[in-house]
């Protein structure tokens, strides 16, 4: 049974310093909300996490840190099925992607008010060859490679902007994946620089990627940066997100990628390499707690 109200976040360790969170939690006590504190060290740790705060009847389990600690802890939650507890939402990683598409306040005690006490929203997840999950977006090809290489003296410094300027310096680098992409009345084969497939909208720190995505459309925007003038259109798309000749988009429920060579696909941060991937939507997989000015809701 469901302990009316109580909650349990799981913090990414490296925001377990963060004095005003540590304020906000101690008020929210103050008011009477049974809200415990898990840390993580490692991978896994938020599964394991999740499980505790079924044990505990939480209502709420809230997700501390960036867009991978998202993803994992709401991976664990589309597992548990209907009975799980919702997701809230803290954004205290580098970029926090999905957070800033959600509309979520970055100040973390207006975040843990709104994890806490907002409204509950059923919301679609995607699923990535049977056991992987991704909540905001999976990206391939050259902007994958940034996102995974950048430095972290430059996240730390710059934060979502680093990603756009290590992006501008490894311009050298640029180079193609050759695969072939099929979904539902939908086929293509070439070469990609970029491959965006968007529950939400942005990555890399701020880039509308799939500047159409919802999360709560049972479809999934595939949006694709063919090789074609390289160049140019990388340059268009990444400061201006302009639309141009290059760029091939679709909606899909699932879509299948084969690569006569492996490729790697970042799924809310986490890399995943391989030449076969059928990625899916799994509609209206969890529930979230959001704001009600949230862009990705339709």
């Amino acid at each position: 049974m469901k302990d009316t109200g109580a909650a349990l976040l799981i913090l990414n360790g490296k925001g377990a310093g963060n004095e005003e969170l540590r304020e906000a939690v101690g008020a929210l006590r103050e008011e009477g909300v049974k809200l415990s504190v898990r840390v993580t060290w490692e991978y896994g740790d938020a599964a394991r996490y999740v499980a505790e705060a079924v044990e505990l009847g939480c209502e709420t389990v809230i997700a501390g840190g960036g867009d991978g600690t998202i993803n994992e802890v709401a991976g664990a939650l589309a597992q548990l099925g209907a009975d799980a507890p919702a997701l809230g939402i803290i954004p205290l990683g580098t970029a926090n992607d999905f957070a800033t598409g959600c509309n979520i306040p970055l100040s973390p005690e207006q975040a843990l008010q709104l994890a806490v006490k907002g409204r509950v929203v059923d919301i679609d997840l995607a699923k990535v060859n049977d056991q992987h999950f991704f909540i905001n977006m999976a990206t391939g090809g050259f902007g994958t490679r940034i996102t995974t290489e950048t430095p972290e003296k430059l996240k730390a410094a710059l934060g979502g902007v680093s990603y756009f300027i290590h992006g501008l310096l490894r311009l050298d680098t640029l180079k193609a994946d050759s695969c072939e992409i099929k979904g539902p009345d939908f086929s293509w084969q070439g070469d990609a620089l970029v491959i965006g497939i968007g529950n939400g909208r942005q990555a890399g720190g701020g880039q509308q990627i799939c500047p159409d995505a919802l999360i709560n459309d049972g479809l999934l925007q595939l949006r694709l940066l063919t090789s074609e003038e390289l160049l140019p259109s990388f340059l268009r798309s990444l400061i201006n997100n302009e639309e141009n000749k290059n760029i091939v988009s679709a909606s899909l429920p699932w879509l299948e990628i084969n690569a006569p060579h492996d490729m790697t696909f970042n799924l809310d941060g986490e890399p995943l390499t391989g030449k076969r991937f059928r990625i899916e939507v799994l509609p209206n997989a969890i529930q979230c707690r959001l704001p009600p000015n949230c862009e990705l809701l339709g």
